[in-house]
């Protein structure tokens, strides 16, 4: 006991590690597409209806069960037994299918930008290619995974930190533009109407994209438990980070409508924004395409570690942190490295399938951001868990203690999860609905269709695989 009570790690450190994991410039970017200057009202409600109680339950979670890890999957274990334990696993890794994809997708539009300076790629490149392409990327990181992963740990750390910097850095230069001589703002008019949303059904269809971009606070559950005093220090830890998320989602995004019409926003702003927004910007300071640059090679480095990353961890998670008697052995098999060999496979198997449904859309801005719209659907999906397992201990309070405690009355505490697991479910069944197609048009049934199967295919495995194995322990008698 004196041992783990040697150091303790402090609420500030917290919250910036929180911040890491929660949001970054393209998060802002995607949903200033989706709602233009009217994200900022969407920010501000989903910050602090939301998020707050979102990471404070996560904490809570963190700190009863501490002694697994923090895990998701061990918390719907904990509460539910291994079976529900296991289904958590594969939707996790599943809701990582589409993530690792998009990312992989993001590390060639990103050399697009660095060899050619612009955004000419996206015409001289068919979608067959694009997809072959990623694949490559994707490929590429497997094979490589033995060698970097260390060091590609690292350079998503400092690829994480100077992609804040940039952030940051738009924020502040943007402010500056305002009070030069030719500063101006693209968005007229700008007032108070330009920020409040329209309410209608493309708006329910995007706010699983707003909740894909903050969530990933249960990622620093487990550190609830080296703080001094978690009670009164885990509140502040969120707090802080609420605030800082608050500045760069809110002013983050009146800046791209400083440099963006946000009434006719180019219908390439997920694949292109960022480029766009970092060359507007170096252009109006006379820096040429410097900014932007040095932002393709910042998203480059970081997109590379974080696939690299993302590829071991979401693998090893699923066949370590699984029963065996629910997946077949030769998935949950090492190789004489150590590495999951088969379940690389397996992941690599159903990213092709990913790719191969978006390959017949129209044009290469239809494939990301169709990948793009598919995170915003399974990932909030995967988010239920964690609403779900809280609702679940704070229904048995005296069976699951901890440290710190969200709401000291019950039931407020589980009105307050089921408000959060209403509104995520909400989100995830509009979000199958196409947010960048007209509504009844070719392009929405199609990328409807995909969205279906997609899913379907990716959920309905985790159904099959217990069979497998127990067809596998059947054979072996």
């Amino acid at each position: 006991m004196i041992e783990e009570k040697k150091s303790f790690i402090s609420w500030p450190i917290l919250a910036m590690m929180s911040f890491v994991t929660v949001i970054g410039f393209d998060d802002i970017i995607y949903n200033f597409a989706n709602q233009g200057l009217g994200v900022i009202t969407s920010w501000l409600i989903l910050l602090l209806l939301y998020v707050i109680p979102y990471s404070l339950m996560v904490g809570q979670l963190g700190s009863v069960f501490n002694h697994e890890g923090g895990g998701l999957t061990s918390w719907v274990r904990g509460t539910s037994g291994d079976r529900l334990g296991y289904f958590t696993a594969w939707t996790y890794w599943a809701a990582s299918i589409p993530y690792v994809v998009d990312t992989a997708n993001a590390v060639v539009v990103g050399f697009g930008w660095l060899i050619n300076g612009n955004d000419s790629m996206e015409d001289k490149m068919s979608n067959s290619m694009f997809a072959l392409l990623t694949f490559c990327v994707f490929l590429a990181f497997i094979f490589l995974q033995r060698h970097f992963k260390k060091s590609l740990e690292v350079l998503s750390t400092l690829g994480g930190g100077a992609m804040f910097i940039m952030a940051i850095l738009f924020v502040f230069m943007t402010f500056a533009s305002l009070f030069m001589p030719n500063g101006h703002i693209e968005t007229q008019p700008m007032n108070l109407g330009a920020v409040i949303p329209k309410f209608d059904l493309h708006y329910l269809t995007t706010i699983g994209l707003l909740i894909y971009a903050i969530n990933g606070a249960e990622l620093v559950a487990p550190f609830v438990t080296r703080m001094r005093k978690p009670q009164r220090e885990f509140p502040k830890a969120m707090i802080m980070l609420t605030v800082m998320t608050i500045f760069l989602t809110v002013f983050g995004s009146f800046s791209l409508g400083v440099f963006f019409n946000a009434h006719h926003l180019p219908n390439n702003l997920k694949m292109n924004g960022s480029y766009y927004a970092f060359q507007r910007l170096g252009e109006f300071f006379h820096l040429g395409n410097t900014l932007m640059y040095v932002f393709a090679v910042t998203q480059i480095i970081y997109m590379c570690a974080l696939l690299a990353v993302l590829l071991d961890a979401m693998t090893r998670m699923l066949i370590s942190d699984t029963g065996k008697q629910f997946m077949p052995k030769k998935l949950t098999k090492l190789n004489d490295d150590g590495l999951p060999i088969n379940g690389y496979i397996l992941t690599t198997a159903l990213s092709a399938f990913i790719l191969l449904l978006g390959v017949f859309l129209p044009e290469m801005n239809d494939i990301f951001n169709w990948l793009l719209n598919l995170n915003g659907i399974i990932s909030p999906g995967v988010t239920c868990w964690i609403f779900y397992a809280f609702i679940k201990i704070r229904l048995d309070s005296r069976k699951f203690q901890s440290d710190y405690i969200f709401i000291k009355n019950d039931r407020m505490a589980v009105f307050v999860g089921a408000w959060c697991l209403v509104v995520t479910i909400i989100a995830t069944l509009f979000g199958i609905l196409p947010q960048d197609a007209a509504y009844g048009s070719s392009l929405f049934w199609h990328e409807l269709i995909i969205n279906v199967v997609g899913i379907v295919v990716l959920i309905g495995l985790g159904f099959i695989m217990p069979a497998l194995a127990k067809r596998e322990r059947e054979k072996a008698v």
